[in-house]
């Protein structure tokens, strides 16, 4: 039995995470419905991403080029080196704090179980720029899960046998939040990593 078009195109946009069958069908029926032309521009953007962006040689990080605009910037603090899971992440350190140092993108967290190791997140890459001696803090932020809090733990111990100091962004209670109304676990985080108030 042969897969029609509209069927083809429902499942192609499944693969989108948080996209089921309801809302792969609903995206499916709205382009060809109202957005032909934009589905056009679509499927020739995601064909030429998928064909010219590849990873950055320095950082890990989506680049067209074979060094990224970030790592190639002259105007950036190369002894600081940010350590995210991904290039989400990135971005939104880029987007919302004033940090003009380098980074390392890890496109995951260690994660034995699911077979993701050290390999697997070009770690031996990190541990070369590490021995440069040019980084002098390795700021790791990886996000505040099992995975991501070993993750860092492993990072920092790398970070201190070649005499770069590790930090940590802070995390705790959200700006504007309640105290009734945080979890367990990022309340205790919280108490558990208090500072003087100034």
């Amino acid at each position: 039995m042969t897969v029609s078009l509209l069927e083809r195109l429902i499942e192609a946009f499944r693969v989108l995470p948080g996209v089921g069958q309801k809302t792969a069908q609903r995206m499916a029926y709205h382009v060809l419905e109202r957005q032909r032309e934009g589905g056009a521009r679509l499927s020739a953007a995601l064909a030429e991403a998928i064909e010219r962006v590849g990873h950055c040689e320095r950082c890990r990080d989506f680049s067209e080029a074979a060094i990224c605009p970030v790592c190639a910037s002259a105007s950036r603090d190369r002894h600081q080196l940010c350590v995210v899971e991904s290039p989400a992440d990135r971005l939104a350190i880029e987007q919302a704090t004033d940090y003009r140092g380098l980074y390392y993108v890890l496109q995951g967290r260690l994660s034995p179980l699911d077979g993701i190791g050290p390999r697997e997140l070009g770690l031996d890459r990190l541990v070369a720029r590490l021995g440069e001696g040019e980084v002098q803090e390795l700021i790791v932020a990886t996000n505040p899960t099992v995975e991501g809090e070993a993750t860092a733990h492993y990072l920092a111990q790398l970070a201190r046998q070649h005499g770069v100091r590790p930090s940590r962004p802070a995390h705790g209670l959200p700006l504007g939040g309640e105290l009734e109304y945080v979890d367990r676990g990022t309340l205790s985080h919280a108490f558990g990593s208090r500072s003087e108030v100034p």
